[in-house]
């Protein structure tokens, strides 16, 4: 399947998992949560604003019984808008999520025509590879809720479980997904650095939000790029299966990404 994991055929082609902790939905913000988070953006930044964030690097896509293997160049802002490029044995792919105003997304296969991503399937974190931007959007919003979850263990090493979700602005429609549920992102930060090893959220197929299949995003090797700690080895699990395994090669920061690179057409 040469496709985008987002594709709905994608999505539908695997079995589907029960759906990711809930978090707390009283509306109020745990301090203890705000804090961790806090000191992660600024683990993450070394306390400067990142605008912007381009990676690029290999990459090996497993779907199903395809393998493909080739390069990825990554790129995101800071309000999430996010954009990815796959050159793979295969063929090219691209993914663009553009956040500026009302959340719009595109993803294309070898074919190079243009599929839109669905609304809900844009309200999690389309910017997964960046975890300074995917925190610091976040805790500079009150649009969101945190949610200290606690402690656990999480690949063999002790993480601090954070959960985020965003507040809705009108009732939620009856029989439908909660809103909160839809923009649920759960954090999982190392006890002693409290940098990200993880984050993990649900997608849902085009046509039914109430289906959850969770997502899972690993984050290690970090190193330093510019005063800032980046993760230069990324993986990003399916349903419990590695879907894609990045290896980053170079970043750059703050080189003023154009908004025409999010531009959906």
């Amino acid at each position: 399947m040469k496709v985008l994991a987002l594709s709905v055929s994608f999505l539908l082609s695997f079995p589907v998992a029960g759906s990711s902790q809930q978090a707390s939905s009283s509306g109020a913000n745990s301090t203890h949560a705000v804090t961790m988070l806090t000191q992660s953006v600024a683990g993450l930044t070394g306390n400067t604003t990142l605008t912007d964030v381009a990676l690029s690097g290999t990459a090996r896509r497993i779907a199903g019984s395809d393998d493909d293997s080739g390069t990825v160049t990554l790129k995101a802002v800071s309000n999430g808008s996010a954009r990815l490029d796959f050159s793979l044995s295969s063929g090219p792919s691209a993914e663009i999520s553009n956040l500026s105003s009302t959340p719009a997304g595109a993803w294309s296969g070898p074919d190079s025509i243009s599929h839109a991503i669905s609304y809900h399937n844009l309200l999690t974190e389309p910017a997964w590879f960046s975890p300074s931007i995917a925190i610091a959007r976040r805790i500079s919003s009150s649009n969101f809720i945190a949610a200290y979850i606690g402690h656990e263990t999480l690949n063999g090493h002790a993480v601090e479980h954070v959960s985020l979700s965003q507040v809705a602005s009108s009732p939620d429609p009856p029989g439908g997904p909660s809103f909160s549920h839809l923009t649920q992102v759960d954090f999982y930060l190392d006890s002693t650095t409290l940098l990200p090893a993880a984050l993990s959220f649900n997608v849902h197929p085009d046509n039914n939000a109430l289906l959850d299949i969770p997502v899972e995003i690993q984050f290690s090797d970090y190193r330093n790029v510019s005063g800032a700690q980046i993760p230069f080895h990324i993986q990003k699990f399916l349903n419990n299966s590695l879907l894609l395994d990045l290896q980053i090669q170079s970043a750059a920061l703050n080189t003023g990404l154009a908004a025409s690179s999010f531009l959906i057409q």
